[in-house]
């Protein structure tokens, strides 16, 4: 713990109660009008309206809808980049807030809204207090679940037009308090890729099984089969999941028809690259060989998705220092999650670190991706006073 409570109090009381509101009703107004990956349109005007008042230089279309703001300030050779997530998730909203999603069947359920404010709050601050010599871009990334925004941003030149030497993320964390952080090395996400499974037998009457090579019961077999891959193939020591999430066989309509096919899709996570060739590997041979077993075919894809988030030593000690300075609690231990984030995709160009920032407890229960999910407003001067820190820090003469 690197400052007192009457530190902290002195700390935060830095962002003015005028941008505090502002920061909090630009929140609430971003809950309410969430948007899916690439179709951030609404977003991302408002974060380049905010940064150009504050005087940022503006960068838009990168990445479709992904905003850069840039600031320099003195003529020191440093560059870096600070990273956040804006859009929303396919999903209802059921929380009964005031300000609770206005468009259907999208929802803010992993805290983004939060992190485009928290960032926007911290380049204001940086642009109208300064205190650092060289240049910071900060990233307002389109389509982090799942759509590829990251991937989109570097293939459409992001390092060429902004080149930096460290880049660093932030995600909310429910059950640490708002005031505390979890900064800490090594890896801190998964990979995240997909699978899918498609078994072709020959179909036949479901009461004359005998003249068909039924697909249902291979796929059966194989959702036993998968689960020995963690259990019983991958290292003990080696982190890894294997989850069947989709199934799809037959017509409820005609139950009596054994189909010809099988559909079986899921996902596979992992730290280690061997780790996750290996799942790709034995999700294939287990494929196949059910096939064999019962006579039919089996059609394999699998389909990579983000690497593992893995956080530079000295990226994490440069952000390990900042936070101790800005925020009352510091964790240096912490679990990673078997989540995904594209965040990767940046911090496999350079060194990165991602960390994780309290959202307080989860209230009634709910998590990331739920749909009583909301980010915790008391987390926006704890943002702003990390990133400016960092800034700060990354950035001396």
């Amino acid at each position: 713990m690197a400052n007192s409570l009457t530190d902290w109090q002195d700390m935060t009381a830095t962002l003015p109660d005028d941008e505090q509101a502002m920061l909090v009703a630009l929140r609430h107004d971003l809950h309410a009008h969430p948007e899916l990956g690439f179709e951030e349109t609404r977003t991302a005007a408002l974060v380049a309206e905010k940064l150009a008042e504050a005087g940022i230089e503006v960068h838009r279309g990168l990445g479709e809808t992904g905003v850069v703001g840039t600031l320099r300030r003195g003529n020191g050779h440093g560059r870096i980049a600070l990273r956040a997530d804006m859009d929303a998730l396919a999903m209802p909203e059921h929380t009964g807030l005031p300000y609770a999603s206005q468009n259907p069947g999208r929802m803010h359920a992993c805290g983004h809204d939060g992190h485009t404010v928290m960032l926007l709050g911290a380049a204001r601050q940086l642009a109208r207090d300064g205190g650092f010599n060289g240049t910071v871009h900060f990233i307002f990334q389109p389509a982090e679940e799942g759509r590829g925004g990251a991937q989109r941003m570097v293939a459409d030149g992001f390092f060429e037009q902004f080149p930096v030497d460290r880049v660093y993320g932030l995600h909310n964390m429910p059950g640490l308090d708002p005031d505390e952080m979890a900064v800490v090395e090594g890896p801190q996400l998964a990979s995240s890729d997909r699978w899918e499974v498609v078994f072709t037998g020959t179909g036949t009457h479901g009461a004359k099984p005998h003249l068909g090579r039924d697909a249902i019961t291979a796929a059966g077999a194989f959702l036993t089969a998968v689960h020995t891959i963690v259990a019983r193939v991958v290292d003990p020591l080696a982190p890894a999941v294997v989850s069947a999430c989709a199934l799809s066989a037959g017509d409820f309509s005609a139950l009596n028809v054994i189909p010809d096919t099988a559909r079986v899709g899921g996902t596979a996570r992992a730290y280690a690259p061997d780790v996750r060739d290996q799942l790709e590997a034995e999700l294939n041979r287990i494929a196949q060989g059910i096939a064999a077993t019962y006579g039919i075919t089996a059609r394999f894809d699998y389909r990579r998705g983000v690497p593992p988030v893995i956080n530079d030593p000295d990226a994490t000690a440069r952000a390990l220092k900042a936070a101790q300075r800005a925020l009352p609690k510091v964790r240096r231990a912490f679990p990673p999650s078997t989540a995904g984030d594209d965040f990767a995709v940046f911090s496999q160009q350079v060194p990165g670190c991602y960390v994780w920032l309290g959202n307080g407890p989860a209230v009634d229960g709910a998590l990331h991706h739920n749909t009583r999910y909301d980010f915790n407003d008391a987390a926006i001067a704890s943002g702003v006073a990390f990133w400016t820190e960092l800034v700060r820090s990354e950035l001396t003469d």
